[in-house]
């Protein structure tokens, strides 16, 4: 999508209420630290624990502080989680950069927010199309008009939500309204969501009283009330189940004020939510059983504890690692709270996870910061025989980003070599606008944003964009991936700088010539080269002509001016150009060399 006004802008200003001041002391516990010794003073200053006692006004004020510094804050390093006991509050809770709101109960109906929890963009005029990087979960929402706005991009999900009312998706006037990207997980909407001009989004396993309006690709998966496949008019696929599929973790808190981690139980052919017809299965890990870190602590410290059996919770903030996290372990949960940020520093990977099963991602940003990290990311040790279909690794909401708000580069954000291995939500971004100094065509480098190697891996929410090589690169077996969005670098400075031999520019994904089982839906990749240097690639999607190879609802974009370029063709050599001036191609399906318009 096309973001508008690409500066950024700066971090603001704390103007003397620094996270290590005014943010402080607000969580109090107020049962205490709790019987199990645990309150909410090991969470960090940065984890804001509020509970019904404190009266609304004095929370609403604190809320209000983080979204003044927060609101406009795309690139700063502040990072903050509102967290909720159960009980109800009156609250407009408005979510800006960096900001996690969640709900502390076993249920979201533990949590009600008789308010707005709302992401707007009056920050930047109306255009929400930069609206990424914060998240909501596990809360009931009582609009008291009955709307609620979740106006986002990519990177802003909201899981585990039951909203009673409607919502919409795109921002509030005055601005041009635009949205472009979202993702929304385990949630009950009685009412009915109101797409306007979001541009694209996938809805998983949620239950929804009505879905109004779509622009270029929706996708349901799972979602009971979703509309059905009319795909490309409107452009909306929808699929009844979801195959296989682990929730997110996410923290609780119980009735002697212990903290635990809900592991939610792995579900096959799951439609509907995990939890709106009783508790959702799966099991509690009490944070005794958690090495909980904040920015600063060793690296070689939080390895200890993994090796030794620990889980890990990450408290907001930036943790500079010249080192990888190892995970060795089988049923590991790796959890970050308030968009947890791991930057490279040294030219190292920031998480490995060895060939084991069940071990959970959830809830992390990974950044480059220096000059050139082989993998970001890595899930196994090269290709592998080992069948983890019954304990399967899950990556939930993993953001990757290159360039934007320090200088880096990355030869492969995220490498998968095990099997089995599911992905719930990524978004893997080399930075298109940023900070001064931090984005250019040699400034943030970045090869190929997501590598399969694995069989058997499943991908809900593929969100890759401005790679300078395939973006997704897919060489396991009995791939499957549901809903893929994707631009092409912007700054490409000549064609002569992007080309492969005679085939100009790179496929945005490519299933490798060998594979002959890979099959994906609601696949969108666009074209907005910002040099008027008439760039050009050949194809969007690259696959083997095999009959068990098939992707199913295409679409490709161009967003250029007149003179800038475009997408020569949506798969292999089928599909009409997209080029020159705003223009939108779209494909029921590809196969064997067949494509059905």
């Amino acid at each position: 999508m096309l973001r508008g006004v690409a500066a950024a802008a700066a971090a603001v200003p704390l103007g003397g209420a620094a996270a290590g001041s005014a943010f402080a002391s607000p969580a109090s516990d107020p049962g205490g630290r709790g019987a199990a010794g645990h309150g909410a003073a090991q969470l960090g200053p940065n984890v804001l624990v509020f509970d019904p006692s404190m009266g609304d006004a004095a929370i609403q004020e604190r809320i209000d502080a983080v979204f003044r510094i927060q609101e406009a804050n795309q690139f700063g390093t502040e990072r903050f989680a509102l967290a909720f006991r159960p009980g109800t509050y009156e609250l407009e809770i408005n979510v800006g950069f960096y900001t996690h709101v969640l709900g502390l109960g076993d249920s979201p109906d533990d949590v009600v927010i008789k308010g707005h929890v709302t992401a707007d963009a009056q920050w930047f005029e109306g255009n929400a199309t930069q609206n990424f990087w914060r998240a909501c979960e596990n809360v009931t929402i009582v609009p008291p008009d009955g709307l609620d706005r979740w106006a986002v991009s990519q990177a802003a999900p909201m899981r585990r939500c039951h909203v009673k009312g409607d919502m919409i998706l795109m921002p509030s006037p005055p601005g041009n309204g635009w949205s472009s990207g979202g993702f929304l997980a385990d949630s009950l909407v009685t009412g009915t969501i109101n797409a306007g001009s979001q541009q694209q989004w996938l809805s998983r396993n949620d239950t929804v009283g009505r879905w109004k309006d779509a622009q270029w690709n929706m996708v349901f998966l799972g979602v009971r009330g979703a509309p059905e496949t009319s795909y490309p008019a409107p452009p909306i696929t929808t699929l009844d189940r979801t195959p296989v599929i682990r929730e997110k973790p996410f923290l609780t808190v119980d009735r002697r004020g212990a903290y635990r981690v809900f592991v939610p139980a792995l579900r096959r052919d799951a439609a509907g939510t995990s939890w709106e017809n009783g508790p959702a299965a799966g099991h509690h890990i009490p944070l005794t059983r958690f090495h909980v870190a904040r920015p600063g602590d060793s690296v070689t410290r939080i390895n200890a504890a993994l090796a030794s059996g620990k889980h890990l919770l990450l408290t907001p903030g930036v943790y500079r690692l010249s080192k990888p996290l190892r995970v060795t372990r089988p049923g590991t949960v790796v959890l970050g709270l308030g968009l947890a940020t791991l930057q490279a520093v040294n030219g190292n990977s920031l998480v490995e996870v060895a060939d084991v099963g069940d071990v959970t991602v959830a809830g992390l940003m990974l950044e480059a910061a220096s000059a050139h990290s082989p993998v970001l990311l890595r899930v196994g040790d090269g290709r592998s025989r080992k069948n983890h279909a019954h304990r399967p690794t899950v990556l939930s909401d993993v953001f990757v980003r290159i360039g934007g708000s320090v200088p880096g580069g990355a030869g492969v954000s995220i490498l998968i070599d095990s099997n089995d291995v599911i992905t719930d939500h990524i978004w893997a971004w080399r930075g298109d606008h940023g900070l001064d100094g931090t984005v250019g065509w040699s400034v943030n480098p970045a090869g190929v944003g997501v590598l399969v190697n694995g069989d058997r891996v499943t991908a809900y929410g593929l969100f890759v964009e401005h790679y300078q090589d395939h973006e997704v690169v897919w060489k396991g077996e009995k791939g499957r991936t549901y809903f893929f969005q994707n631009e092409h670098p912007y700054d490409v400075p000549t064609q002569s700088a992007w080309r492969r031999g005679s085939t100009n520019g790179y496929a945005a994904y490519k299933v490798a010539d060998d594979v002959r089982d890979h099959k994906a839906w609601g696949l969108g990749s666009y074209a907005f080269f910002n040099l008027e240097a008439d760039i050009y690639t050949d194809r969007a999607f690259e696959v083997p002509d095999t009959p068990g190879v098939v992707l199913t609802s295409l679409v490709t974009a161009c967003l250029n001016g007149p003179g800038g370029g475009g997408i020569l063709h949506t798969v292999n050599k089928a599909g009409d150009p997209v080029t020159n001036g705003f223009a939108l191609h779209w494909m029921k399906s590809y196969s064997n060399g067949v494509a059905t318009y």
